[in-house]
């Protein structure tokens, strides 16, 4: 690389040895030299990323200044700071990488080409190198060509000393600054602050060039039929999106433009903690050299997959050719079915609904989905989660303006929508009720999915106003209405109306945007 001048390119006063996109057998050698990571018996090497074994939303900042802060969402995700405050600690992340030997990784977010970003990350630690290699898309043609949108320089070893006087909430800073289309992450190892931060800055370009994006995943069947799967952690989107039948796209974010759905990656970020051979093969098998296992407990070098020792957040990163039976453009057409997916611990949803498109922007809009708070007494009080979007945590604009765009693209392009519910039936969750079958889950999936669906007998349900079927092959006839799966039915409508409640409790924070979506959501 001696040809360019990288302390130049970089902004930084001087730099040591520059190792650009290196392939993945010498980023091993630099990890195991570097004495970054472990080795393990499945071939991949695992890292350690410290006291930070997630993500720190607390610590995630954008500058605020003219004309990205007329488009951001602001409050309690999308938190202000001044310019100043960010010049001052670019100073620091510099500060921290001049003069080092540097990892530096150019990349694309986005596998169509005319909607990508050319993201470039910088660092000191190979490890990381290689996280960004198997998450983001390498480029296949000579780097010569590659010009970047957006450069990350992780500064993962220097901290805000000053964080009390800035008014920061700790020494930890992961800043974005649209303008000057860079970002900086001080104080933290955890691999994921990089991919997420693209995931939010994917998230405020593309839907102002008026192109969907998505925290779903999303699969394609043999006709070419594509199919998005949205849903919160612990709801079965990763479960129910891999299909021997089906050809993955991509797990976790996703594009929607006007040629179709396309994956932001070119890799899958999976959770590990009691991963099992047989119950998940895919992931298991995909757990091979180049794949990259986070805070996993390793004893003589066998990693233990059921230890949450470390944390309950283990995962492992690794390209998508690790999956046998994955799509090799990571893109589709438009889609014919979109799946909600949501864990519902009152027992009040039905395993699966169809909805209007009024319906499916209330629910969007709403992201629910409910979470057991166990204790060691057995404690079991479900608690609702609504985060809009499926992901409001990434969304940098307002949630509504991603829900007008699917809208839009629901009534162009006639695509129907639908409820499942993987949690709770026949009663509440530690009060008689029961796990939603996998078979009878997977029963409605493949009915939305071949269109077996489309062709039975609906009724409206009580409260909430969606469709459910009569019947439906492969599900209790009983399970289709909740209300039937109950016992006591009085019992069935008080937490159904306290559910009820919940929704519009939680959709009065859209009342004063420009939505009118009210009416399509429960009644009480």
């Amino acid at each position: 690389m001696a040809d360019k001048n990288w302390a130049s390119e970089l902004g930084l006063k001087s730099v040591g040895k520059i190792f650009r996109n290196l392939p993945y057998e010498d980023l091993y050698k630099h990890e195991i030299e570097n004495n970054e990571v472990h080795e393990t018996n499945l071939g991949a090497v695992s890292v350690d990323t410290g006291k930070f074994t997630g993500r720190s939303p607390k610590d995630r900042y954008i500058v605020k200044r003219e004309p990205s802060s007329n488009h951001i969402a602001w409050g309690k995700i999308n938190k202000p700071v001044s310019e100043e405050i960010f010049d001052e600690l670019f100073e620091v992340a510099k500060e921290q990488l001049n003069g080092k030997d540097l990892y530096v990784t150019d990349v694309y977010s986005g596998s169509n080409e005319k909607d990508r970003k050319a993201i470039r990350f910088v660092s000191e630690m190979a490890w990381q190198s290689h996280f960004v290699s198997n998450m983001f898309i390498r480029p296949v043609k000579t780097l010569d060509t590659f010009s970047e949108d957006f450069t990350v320089y992780n500064a993962c070893h220097a901290v805000n000393e000053k964080w009390k006087e800035h008014g920061l909430n700790s020494e930890v800073f992961v800043i974005f600054d649209i303008e000057r289309k860079v970002a900086i992450i001080g104080g933290t190892y955890y691999g994921g602050e990089m991919k997420k931060g693209i995931f939010s800055m994917m998230n405020y370009w593309l839907p102002l060039e008026n192109i969907m994006t998505m925290h779903c995943s999303a699969n394609i069947g043999e006709k070419d039929d594509v199919a998005l799967f949205f849903g919160l952690s612990g709801t079965g989107k990763t479960t129910l999106s891999t299909d021997p039948k089906r050809r993955l796209i991509g797990d976790d974010e996703h594009g929607w433009d006007d040629e179709g759905v396309f994956n932001f990656e070119g890799g899958c970020y999976a959770k590990t903690i009691s991963l099992d051979k047989d119950s998940e093969p895919e992931i298991y098998g995909a757990i091979k050299r180049d794949a990259l296992l986070e805070n996993v407990v390793i004893n003589d070098g066998v990693v233990d997959f059921d230890s949450s020792e470390k944390t309950e957040n283990t995962r492992v990163s690794y390209p998508i050719t690790h999956i046998e039976n994955h799509e090799k453009t990571m893109k589709g057409g438009h889609p014919k079915e979109i799946i909600f997916l949501s864990y519902d611990a009152f027992g009040v949803l039905p395993p699966v609904a169809k909805l209007t498109k009024e319906q499916a922007m209330y629910y969007f809009l709403s992201g629910y989905t409910a979470k057991v708070a166990g204790t060691e007494r057995g404690i079991t009080e479900p608690t609702t989660t609504f985060s809009a979007c499926f992901g409001e945590a990434f969304m940098t604009l307002h949630p509504t303006d991603y829900a007008k765009l699917l809208g839009e693209k629901i009534e162009e392009h006639d695509v129907s929508v639908y409820l499942i519910n993987t949690g709770i039936t026949g009663g509440p969750y530690g009060g008689g009720g029961k796990r939603m079958s996998i078979k009878a889950t997977r029963a409605c999936v493949n009915a939305i999915l071949d269109g077996s669906i489309k062709n039975c007998s609906f009724h409206k349900m009580a409260h909430f106003n969606i469709e459910v079927p009569e019947t439906l092959e492969g599900v209790p006839t009983e399970l289709l209405d909740p209300r039937d799966a109950w016992e006591d039915k009085e019992a069935y409508d008080k937490q159904a109306h306290h559910l009820a409640e919940l929704f519009v409790e939680n959709f009065k924070r859209f009342k004063a945007s420009k939505t009118d979506l009210v009416n399509a959501g429960p009644t009480v």
